[in-house]
């Protein structure tokens, strides 16, 4: 009877999660193979550079969403006196 109890206690314990899928690791042995392992960092510029595609997709596909237009401030325009933002 102990037994039985345990046996239904451990079916509704979550499972057990597994290390590494093989799919996994095949793909990762296969980008080290067709590269000769060679490893090149593609920088924190990179990174920010996509992040901030990302964000302006995604905001424009808000304001699209909203009827709006997203248009980019020329230089003459942010320049202009009236334009920037005075701290009080």
């Amino acid at each position: 009877m102990m037994l039985f109890i345990a046996a239904c206690d451990r079916a509704w314990m979550p499972p057990k999660r597994l290390p590494l899928p093989p799919i996994k690791k095949a793909r990762m042995f296969y980008q080290m193979w067709i590269t000769t392992g060679l490893y090149s960092d593609l920088g924190m510029d990179y990174y920010e550079r996509k992040y901030n595609e990302q964000v302006l997709k995604n905001l424009r596909n808000k304001a699209y969403a909203l009827g709006l237009e997203l248009v980019p401030i020329s230089p003459v325009t942010q320049n202009h006196p009236s334009c920037q933002i005075f701290a009080t």
